[in-house]
């Protein structure tokens, strides 16, 4: 049975048998693969594959489809990943243009860097230091994000509406096993950062 990270010294320790430990790692592995940056292939220009390993986007020239309009979005991405201006979407989509790889990168790091630690644990002992353990909480928020929205949780009605499904959904509702699995890592994360806070 899992016990919450409690601050040993210089590290956070929490208990997690190996199903507990599956399951945090499986929904990590979930946002990491929604989140990873799209890999870019060399184009033998050298200042388009400059741009594409600052990870930018080529810049359009004449004759392309100006007015290609982009593939809709996972919602859950959108959560992930919001725009900048709602009010303007051509403000939004550069900020997009120019941010959003870099942010990719760094979620993608920290699920990475997560999924690490969940993968070396001391028997069901889970041992982060300050680094692992920063990183951990940015992962599960990810994840928990990731499962909200899948969820449909925007606002405190949306939280009460799910309450009120749950209690009518029979034992093979998918979502129950979802909302088990958000609160398991709402639980996890709230305890890991008040070990980090030094509570």
């Amino acid at each position: 049975m899992a016990r919450a990270f409690r601050r040993k010294g210089d590290r956070f320790v929490a208990r997690l048998d190996d199903d507990e430990r599956g399951v945090v790692m499986w929904l990590l592995e979930q946002a990491r693969e929604l989140l990873a940056p799209e890999p870019r292939e060399p184009t033998g220009d050298p200042f388009d594959d400059l741009v594409a390993r600052m990870g930018l986007p080529r810049l359009k020239e004449e004759g392309d489809l100006a007015d290609e309009v982009p593939a809709p979005r996972d919602p859950a991405l959108e959560r992930l990943l919001p725009s900048a201006h709602r009010e303007d979407p051509a403000l939004a989509e550069e900020f997009r243009r120019l941010t959003e790889h870099g942010l990719r990168e760094r979620k993608a790091g920290n699920l990475a860097t997560a999924i690490s630690a969940l993968m070396a644990p001391e028997g069901d002992k889970v041992r982060l230091d300050q680094n692992q353990a920063q990183a951990m909480v940015v992962a599960l928020t990810d994840a928990r994000l990731l499962l909200g929205e899948r969820l449909g949780l925007r606002t405190d009605e949306d939280s009460d509406a799910l309450q009120d499904r749950l209690e009518a959904a029979s034992e093979e509702d998918p979502q129950l096993y979802l909302a088990a699995c958000y609160d398991f890592l709402t639980w996890l994360q709230e305890s890991l950062i008040q070990a980090l806070m030094g509570r």
